[in-house]
């Protein structure tokens, strides 16, 4: 009689999430050996807030690409408050990549992002307040342009440089006065003056 290799870990479908409301388990599917087991955790789980925060958790901690993008995708598709907040802390991760694919989902969820952006362009880290300019030039918001506006009084040169760019992208005539100001503000520095005169000449049109 042949002998059977003993597997090594579970095949993917023995990695069933028996209850959805059980952390633990949630998070052992979640943290399964193999990435493609990962991602069919991430199916089982999106539909229930439960497995919408435990989804959240572990976006921090995936490592595979195609897992973090079913995490998010997941997200997206199931956006709410609570999704939201939890994404947010993730602008300040020093994982370019984990940060720029929050700012993409976090754009998509405007109207859930929207409470928290005036605290976001207030906050202590300069940081934070570039890369909130930079999901208002993406975020399909009627009050983006405004933020953005807001973002331009920054003292910080770089929260100005978001504001600017994103200012190119959803500004109107009437936010050109107010571009127009900004080099007075950093006498001295080209950048400033060149992103502004790009940005004016492309909303008006010119």
């Amino acid at each position: 009689m042949p002998l059977i290799k003993a597997r090594s870990h579970p095949a993917d479908d023995d990695l069933v999430v028996h209850d959805a409301t059980d952390p633990a388990e949630m998070e052992a599917a979640l943290a399964a050996p193999t990435a493609s087991a990962r991602r069919a955790a991430v199916h089982r789980l999106e539909d229930s807030a439960d497995g919408q925060a435990a989804l959240c958790r572990r976006l921090a901690e995936e490592t595979s690409a195609s897992v973090r993008e079913a995490i998010l995708a997941a997200l997206i598709r199931h956006r709410s408050p609570a999704i939201a907040a939890a994404l947010l802390p993730l602008l300040r991760t020093e994982d370019a990549a984990l940060r720029n694919a929050a700012i993409e989902a976090l754009a998509e969820m405007p109207d859930e992002v929207a409470p928290h952006i005036d605290a976001l362009l207030a906050d202590a880290d300069s940081d934070v307040r570039i890369f909130a300019g930079n999901m208002l030039g993406v975020l399909p918001h009627p009050r983006a342009a405004e933020w953005l506006l807001k973002a331009l009084a920054d003292d910080h040169v770089n929260v100005c440089a978001a504001a600017i760019d994103g200012l190119a992208e959803i500004g109107d005539p009437a936010t050109a006065a107010a571009l127009e100001a900004v080099p007075a503000r950093f006498p001295g520095n080209s950048f400033i003056a060149f992103a502004v005169r790009v940005a004016v000449r492309r909303i008006r049109g010119c």
